[in-house]
């Protein structure tokens, strides 16, 4: 098992296009990390530069406790599962899965061990004989990360791995990543686009846009305490809903005013706000969908918008709604809270009234973009 250190990594390509920006990351021992953002924010080019397959056009990739920058993939004591499963075709499970082990030169009797522990850890001790096109899709991704696991290498990567899949496989498969990262228990570094498989998987995630690191945090962190607004728009689903208001500052005590109502902000906010020595300004103001609040009654301080779509989700309604200045924005319902009366209420163009909770805002600046209370 191993530690990483990428100290100041940078990936340039020809034309001298930049993939990656100075990327620093410590990733402990044993630790599941993520990393997500677009397509195309480099988070799978910063993988293959771990993994040997791309060179590393600055900085220094550490693993355990030496500089790798210039090791032969195969010397790396990695193992990396592609989205894309490369398997062999032509030979049986058994043979994909034992194949870099022969390369080693390994005995039969140990060959034949790792396979068939990790065949059982995975539940494809069945399809052993077969060859991969007789397999499902959710069956060639747990060979493809059989093979990985036989090599009991000190870091697993991960490209994506589930992408290919099915809605109900994925989570099927998902579920599966989880569990067995408690049996083999080493460092795996993880990358998706999908941030349900980010906030599921990782005990810290790395989010990525254009190259750099937006932010690195626990799930918790991350959706709770978003560094800037791209942060707070990509984690969550639906997104954050992002309102224009202004901050108020009287004294020590701040609250914002949108529409026509003022919230005053809490003392734990307050406090933030008038160290960073931030005074009455322009602010966007972040409401995830989910804690949006509908209002059936008078109630006062409350945000009227007309009703464009109304998604029944099952257990919840997905309200999108467009305010009086055009702005759009979502809002999650529990079916249960609502009365039937209630729900036959919300038809296309009807209006209504909702609050939120002033102690699930955010606060960005519209300049910067970043957060005001980080």
């Amino acid at each position: 098992m191993a530690s990483l250190k990428l100290e100041h990594v940078k990936k340039v390509y020809d034309k001298n296009v930049v993939a990656v920006h100075d990327f620093n990351l410590e990733i402990q021992d044993k630790e599941f990390i993520v990393f997500v953002g677009p397509s195309g924010c480099g988070k799978s080019t910063t993988l293959r530069m771990i993994a040997g397959l791309e060179d590393i056009s600055e900085g220094t990739l550490t693993i355990g406790d030496r500089v790798v920058n210039d090791v032969e993939p195969k010397d790396r004591d990695i193992a990396m599962v592609f989205q894309n499963y490369a398997l062999y075709p032509h030979i049986s499970v058994y043979e994909n899965m034992a194949f870099s082990l022969r390369l080693r030169k390994m005995s039969n009797e140990e060959v034949h061990r790792r396979v068939c522990e990790a065949a059982e850890i995975l539940g494809i001790t069945e399809y052993l004989a077969r060859k991969p096109k007789a397999l499902s899709g959710g069956q060639r991704q747990r060979v493809a990360i059989g093979r990985a696991i036989v090599r009991e290498p000190q870091v697993f990567l991960m490209d994506e791995p589930l992408s290919n899949l099915d809605a109900k496989l994925r989570n099927q498969m998902r579920a599966e990543i989880i569990l067995l990262r408690k049996r083999i228990d080493t460092t795996f570094i993880y990358v998706t686009h999908d941030q349900t498989e980010a906030m599921t998987l990782g005990d810290r995630i790395v989010i990525m846009k254009d190259g750099y690191i937006q932010q690195v945090g626990t799930p918790q962190e991350v959706f709770e305490t978003p560094k800037n607004l791209f942060v707070a728009g990509f984690i969550g689903s639906p997104q954050m809903n992002f309102l224009k208001a202004k901050l108020i500052k009287s004294g020590a005590q701040y609250a914002v005013e949108l529409y026509g109502i003022r919230v005053p902000l809490s003392a734990a906010k307050c406090e933030k706000l008038e160290k960073k020595g931030v005074g009455g300004k322009d602010v966007i103001l972040g409401v995830r969908p989910e804690h949006a609040q509908l209002c059936f009654d008078g109630a006062p301080n409350a945000i009227e918008g007309t009703l464009r779509v109304n998604e029944m989700m099952g257990s919840e309604l997905h309200l999108h709604v467009q305010l009086q200045d055009n702005t759009p924005v979502i809002l999650r319902i529990p079916t249960l809270e609502l009365t039937e009366q209630q729900r036959a209420s919300l038809i296309y163009g009807s209006k209504l009234r909702f609050t939120f909770p002033e102690k699930v805002t955010h606060l960005f600046d519209p300049q910067t973009e970043e957060s005001l209370l980080y």
